[in-house]
């Protein structure tokens, strides 16, 4: 199982737990997330079921962000010790919308990491989650 060497260097990160229940209180509203230059943030999911689809549509400013997925199990393995489901990718978010989906093929955690590490620039993410069953 790969590790996320990248989280375990940057000086701080901002943690969001999410339930499904949480996200469904969101609508078809927006939210927003600021990521420190530096620094990343993580959207942690918990699916208690497996089946439903975990839908993401990001963008940001001024500049790019890096993006990935990750699983766990349990919240007693560290994320750092993740299952990389979407490697880190660099993504032009402030030139287009990205979007994409996943399967929940298993119960656990599923991590959404922001990462800002490599940028000189606070970056300011607008971000809907969307989970169907």
């Amino acid at each position: 199982m790969p590790t996320l060497p990248l989280l375990s260097g940057c000086v701080s990160r901002l943690v969001v737990p999410l339930s499904i229940e949480d996200i469904a209180l969101f609508g078809d509203g927006s939210r927003e997330l600021f990521v420190k230059s530096s620094c990343y943030s993580v959207i942690t999911i918990a699916v208690v079921d497996c089946g439903p689809t975990v839908s993401w549509v990001f963008s940001s400013e001024p500049k790019s962000i890096s993006f990935s997925v990750v699983y766990r199990e349990t919240a007693d393995v560290p994320v750092e010790q993740s299952k990389v489901l979407i490697p880190l990718t660099r993504c032009n978010s402030h030139k287009e919308t990205i979007q994409g989906q996943l399967k929940v093929r298993n119960p656990g955690l599923y991590t959404l990491i922001f990462d800002n590490s490599f940028s000189r620039y606070d970056t300011l993410h607008t971000f809907i989650i969307i989970i169907t069953l």
